[in-house]
């Protein structure tokens, strides 16, 4: 099967959320895979199980309109180690020969499809820890790449007395910077900007925040 719209579906699909539609209204069809409009249907995520029903239907119809070779599974309560700060209440976990598209551009269809998710289940930005896409261990390595860049800036503005700020991050990524961070004495981190360019800043403790802050190119891994 000819894969014919890839990644451009999302950008679609997500258009069409931004103009107010309900992700709930949206599914495919044989025809050329074009999404149509139905009746909208919303449902709190107090409800776990329901809820990885919801997302389970999703990622068919976005796995079949781009003709995507992967598989996933779904855990309502998952166990994982203790390297995890935020435990997820859904975890969706892909494999398959499409992997390395999904991992491509600093994961980046895999955040799409993570932000599909949180549309359709109405999230606000404080719930998006509650669900987990993950592929190949990239969340696990991300957290360790994030960590460690924490730790760089960090030493930067000791030696610099400067602010460092980060490119921009979603809301689970600020977290573990603020979390790695959180025990040093000598230094506070704050989230700045709106939406999807929010970012965090790494400031001596006692540092006028009224300056502007040092720019920092450091963010996501590209591939």
């Amino acid at each position: 099967m000819e894969r014919k719209y890839g990644t451009s579906v999302l950008c679609l699909l997500h258009t069409r959320l931004r103009s107010g539609f309900d992700l709930s209204l949206i599914y495919f069809t044989r025809a050329g895979n074009f999404p149509r409009i139905v009746k909208s249907i919303r449902m709190p995520i107090a409800d776990k199980v329901a809820a990885a029903h919801r997302i389970n239907d999703l990622l068919k119809g976005l796995l079949a309109a781009g003709a995507f070779k992967l598989k996933y599974r779904i855990t309502v309560d998952p166990q994982l180690d203790a390297a995890f700060e935020d435990v997820p209440e859904i975890l969706v976990e892909f494999a398959g020969p499409d992997s390395g598209t999904m991992l491509d551009r600093g994961a980046e269809l895999l955040r799409s499809f993570e932000t599909l998710a949180y549309e359709s289940l109405r999230l606000g930005p404080d719930e998006h820890t509650k669900i987990s896409f993950d592929c190949r261990g990239y969340r696990a390595s991300r957290m360790q790449e994030l960590r460690t860049a924490a730790e760089v800036a960090a030493e930067r503005v000791r030696k610099t007395g400067m602010p460092y700020q980060f490119s921009a991050m979603s809301s689970r990524e600020r977290r573990i910077v603020h979390l790695a961070l959180r025990d040093q004495s000598d230094l506070r981190t704050e989230s700045t900007g709106e939406g999807s360019g929010r970012s965090v800043v790494v400031y001596p403790k006692n540092y006028d925040a009224s300056k502007k802050p040092a720019p920092a190119p450091f963010a996501r891994r590209r591939r």
